[in-house]
């Protein structure tokens, strides 16, 4: 049995915890909903160098793959996405490949855009790893001031 094509994507999660989001442009059938950025791994490259890689090939941006989220998405026949929580090192994200806006979503806004159908279980495990590493006040801090 050949290994899966994989595939990966970042959980890029600012200081006040917002999650970075990516439109994509293409092709035609993706246009238009929001994924983790990412790409493919290429024969003989680590996982997390083509993190690396494909960051500053969509975003212009250097980061640092942090930690691995835990499990792996089926994507299309041969295909599994994995994902890793990234530090961003130096740039501002743009969106310079396959993607046409960027978006910062707080905790609260996570579900407000159109996420492409195998990055939601991403995304929701993506939040919980990090809302599980947060520390204790910082996450009651929203609901005791009422919000």
């Amino acid at each position: 049995m050949t290994p899966p094509i994989v595939v990966v994507a970042a959980a890029l999660l600012d200081e006040a915890g917002r999650l970075l989001a990516a439109r994509r442009s293409a092709p035609p059938d993706l246009a238009g909903r929001w994924e983790l950025p990412g790409g493919k791994v290429e024969p003989g490259e680590a996982p997390k160098d083509a993190l690396v890689r494909e960051l500053r090939e969509e975003l212009g941006v250097e980061a640092e793959p942090v930690a691995r989220v835990p499990g792996e998405w089926p994507l299309k026949p041969g295909h599994v996405l994995r994902v890793w929580t990234v530090r961003l090192l130096s740039g501002t994200p743009e969106p310079l490949e396959d993607h046409d806006r960027l978006r910062w979503l707080t905790p609260e806004e996570t579900w407000d855009v159109d996420w492409l159908d195998q990055d939601v279980p991403a995304v929701r495990t993506a939040r919980a790893a990090h809302a599980a590493r947060a520390p204790r006040g910082a996450v009651n801090t929203a609901r005791s001031r009422g919000e």
